[in-house]
């Protein structure tokens, strides 16, 4: 659960890692050249010394259009802040109550922030402030913080917000001399709030600030349009129809194309990206000519400030009548307004909001008068600072370029994803592959080579929308793709067929794997098969179908089985040359357990869907009073799904296999939930990684709560099982298993292109058989030999895994009781 009691000493060991990686410090730069960390560490002080934050008061506000996880970002400031000895309040009603003062500030305490990290919306209110904007209302709210002793701000909102609080910042002396000649405040008073420091969070769902990878709010609001789109394409599949779809975004395009990405759609129009002068026809040409191919739906999404190139606006009634008039398609229209702001945050929302809400405390902490005003941005998988203004200046850079008709450029400010994204959507929604370069079944290609494309181990969401992408791409370079079906059980069994450019149509948002899948090879440390059939016999046989079916560059897409199986294949390249050729592996496991890579494709949909069955059992915990539930979930070894989604939940522990923990343990948890229980705080939550102990199972941990808890609460075990794997996936595993097919496919093309000798493919450097992933916000390929040299092959796991740094704040989230100081020297916190 997401609330707790102090209970001395519980735990100060799983502490006393290095939280330093909830986020770091940063400089912006336009070039996108790495920024240099100047990091906080923190190590344990003991009881009864002070805490770093004493004597000082904070406040958080929300301000302008709210967004999904902003109370998610509230929770984890007031709890972060509580944890480091600030006082902090929550201002109501943004910039209005910090105006009007009086009940609008409320100073929060641990249990005042319970339950509400899966709500949406904000639970402290926003509002629009004209008063703000003229002097005398700012001084007035100057006032109301000087009588508090509040002199530190975290501010939730847009770009708007953010500039309006660094103005606020900026004049704060004068603020505070005028008050004090007007005898309003005390010396005192005015020593002790002589400076503000500000930080700020962007709260948007348009994701249209500068700066940051990702905005909170904005991976839910695309959850909520995909869900729309999957919701309309049944009724357009069934009726033949056109659905011109009008979805947020202002002067920012980034919701319509992702979505466009996500959904398959057919067309999107976009502010950074105007159609030509001719678009009409264009448009009414591709649809005419899908529909001959047999395609029964299209979905057109336009962003509701997309305009052509003359900066006259395109509407959705206007393409609805072109294709009525022209085509006289069935065509409707649907605007989904602010049902994109509404629903409870994504798991990845929540995520996000937490690390950032932490770092903003961190940032505070260390703030002086001369410490700039930061906001919270994410790199990657950090939470970095970057200077508000120039994040600002950059965001209003886009703006400028737009007005101008630079369109390359206002693209290119929106950032390297914005750009990879676009063309990414350029490269598959093209009509079909040249005729001069591959037929549309995919069987006649110029080239005459041959791609493999094949799903290995369990089936991942986002599987299919990486095949997609993959044979479109390939395809469209001229090569011929061979689907090859149920692993390589399937290709030993020659179930192979050239896929064409209709036959992954409606791929994207297909769950599962629609090639199917099956285990990897066998290792040369297992037995032999069932037949009798030896691991080098089955090598040697794979070899021989490679050899068949000309198959010169392959694609697996799945978990840590198809890893093992390039590795495998790659080793044996002396005695089979069969082998020798390009061989990349997309990692796709819900278990995000290969090597590699940050993310492994389904990973995200299994978080949420562990997030919304988390939310439902907490209600349910709440409606029966004082109960506490146990929930496993998958993973095998690997605690990401545990720990990731007990952070998304505000769950009071998550036991992983990677972080050991015993008996002691266990009951000093027992401890926590009772007293938290006791202080009329009604459920409890613990997660468990499905082989965190041997010993310690689900239900060995629900008797020992039950037998140690009674008389103060019940408890529940919960097993979530395959429904872990299962749904559609999310807007982040279709986008990310279509950017990196489509990277994988120029991979392979570059390199048959350099290793082809006489019509033969041959290459067998340990660059040409490798693992493609997102690391550190890059896309990389590494050869799979080097992976070796950071994997577990027993436990079937990295031997450094970038989450594990997460797992102290969720402790912190969780319960107050460790007190915390800055340590002057950063290498001295490093040992333990």
């Amino acid at each position: 659960m997401d609330d707790s009691i102090e209970d001395g000493a519980h735990s100060i060991k799983k502490l006393k890692a290095d939280i330093s990686m909830i986020g770091r410090t940063a400089s912006v730069s336009f070039s996108g050249e790495d920024h240099v960390d100047t990091v906080s560490k923190f190590t344990k002080a003991g009881q009864g010394f002070g805490m770093v934050g004493t004597g000082k008061c904070i406040a958080v506000f929300t301000s302008g259009g709210d967004s999904q996880g902003m109370n998610a970002a509230v929770r984890a400031v007031v709890r972060m802040g509580i944890y480091v000895g600030f006082k902090v309040y929550a201002i109501h009603e943004g910039y209005q109550g910090m105006v009007d003062g009086g009940k609008c500030f409320k100073e929060m305490t641990w249990k005042d922030v319970s339950g509400i990290i899966q709500r949406g919306g904000t639970v402290i209110g926003s509002a629009r402030c004209q008063d703000f904007r003229e002097r005398k209302g700012r001084k007035k709210a100057a006032l109301n913080l000087v009588k508090r002793g509040i002199n530190n701000l975290v501010v939730i909102g847009g770009d708007g917000s953010l500039t309006g609080a660094n103005l606020f910042r900026q004049e704060w002396a004068e603020h505070l001399n005028e008050l004090l000649e007007e005898e309003l405040i005390t010396e005192d008073e005015q020593q002790h709030c002589s400076h503000l420091n500000i930080v700020g969070m962007v709260g948007s769902i348009d994701n249209d600030f500068c700066g940051t990878d990702m905005t909170i709010g904005t991976d839910t609001a695309l959850h909520r349009i995909i869900e729309c789109i999957d919701a309309i394409s049944t009724t357009a599949q069934s009726h033949q129809r056109t659905f011109v779809l009008e979805v947020m975004g202002r002067h920012c395009g980034y919701l319509a194309l992702v979505a466009g990405l996500a959904s398959g759609a057919d067309w999107i129009f976009i502010p950074e990206w105007p159609p030509e002068s001719n678009w009409q026809e264009k448009l009414c040409k591709k649809l005419a000519q899908t529909r001959e191919f047999g395609k029964r739906l299209h979905i057109i999404i336009v962003a509701e400030g997309a305009k052509d190139r003359q900066g006259s606006p395109i509407t959705t009634q206007q393409i609805k009548d072109l294709i009525v008039q022209r085509l006289g398609y069935d065509t409707r229209v649907t605007v989904l307004g602010h049902v994109q702001r509404g629903g409870n945050p994504s798991a990845f929302d929540r995520i996000l909001a937490c690390r950032m809400g932490a770092e903003a405390v961190l940032s505070l902490v260390e703030s002086d008068q001369e410490t700039p005003a930061y906001v919270v941005t994410l790199d990657g998988n950090k939470a970095i600072r970057m200077p508000l203004m120039d994040c600002v200046r950059r965001t209003q850079a886009v703006a400028e370029a737009l007005g101008k008709g630079n369109f390359e450029l206002a693209a290119e400010l929106r950032g390297r994803s914005f750009v990879n994204n676009l063309r990414t959507y350029l490269t598959l929604t093209k009509l079909k592959p040249p005729d001069k370069v591959c037929s549309l079944d995919g069987k006649n290609c110029a080239s005459n080579l041959n791609i493999g494309v094949m799903n290995i181990g369990a089936p991942a969401a986002g599987m299919n929308a990486a095949i997609r992408a993959f044979v479109r791409a390939s395809l469209f370079n001229g090569y011929g793709v061979l689907g090859i079906h149920d692993g390589f059980d399937g290709l030993l069994e020659e179930n192979v067929n050239h896929i064409g450019w209709m036959d992954v149509a409606d791929f994207v948002s297909a769950g599962g794997s629609r090639l199917g899948t099956n285990s990897g090879l066998y290792s040369a440390k297992e037995t032999p098969m069932p037949d009798g059939t030896t691991p080098a016999k089955i090598l040697e046989k794979v070899a021989e179908k490679f050899k068949k079916f000309n198959v010169n560059g392959l694609l697996v897409i799945g978990g840590f089985e198809g890893y093992q199986s390039i590795i495998q294949m790659s080793e044996a390249r002396d005695k089979y040359p069969a082998f020798c050729i390009p061989m990349v592996l997309i990692p796709a496991t819900v278990s995000n357990n290969v090597p590699g890579a940050d993310f492994s494709l389904g990973c995200d949909t299994a978080l949420n869907n562990i997030t919304e069955a988390c939310d439902k059992i907490k209600q349910s915990a709440s409606g029966s009073k004082r109960r506490v539930f146990i929930v496993e979930t998958m993973g095998g070894y690997c605690g990401y799904l545990a720990t990731m989604s007990a952070l998304a939940g505000g769950a009071d522990a998550a036991y992983i296999f990677e972080e050991h923990f015993g008996i002691t343990d266990l009951q000093a948890d027992v401890e926590h939930l009772k007293a938290k229980i006791s202080d009329n705080v009604q459920r409890g939550l613990l997660l468990r990684n499905e082989k965190a102990n041997a010993n310690f199972s689900a239900d060995f941990i629900q008797r020992l709560f039950a037998e140690e808890g009674k008389d103060v609460f019940t408890a529940r075990s919960n097993v979530l099982g395959h429904m872990q794997q299962g749904g559609s996936p999310s807007v982040f595993d279709r986008n990310m298993g279509t950017k990196l097919a489509v990277r994988a496919s120029e991979f392979l093309r570059e390199t048959i292109e350099n290793s082809l000798k006489d019509g033969v493919v041959y290459t067998n450097s340990p660059d040409t058989a490798c693992l493609l992933g997102i690391q550190k916000r890059r896309l990389a390929f590494r050869p799979v030999q080097k992976l070796k040299q950071i994997t577990d092959f027993e436990h079937r796991i990295p031997t450094n895994q970038w989450w594990m740094k997460l797992r102290p704040l969720l402790r912190i989230l969780a319960k107050h009781a460790s007190t915390y100081i800055v340590e002057s020297e950063v290498q001295e916190t490093l040992v333990d």
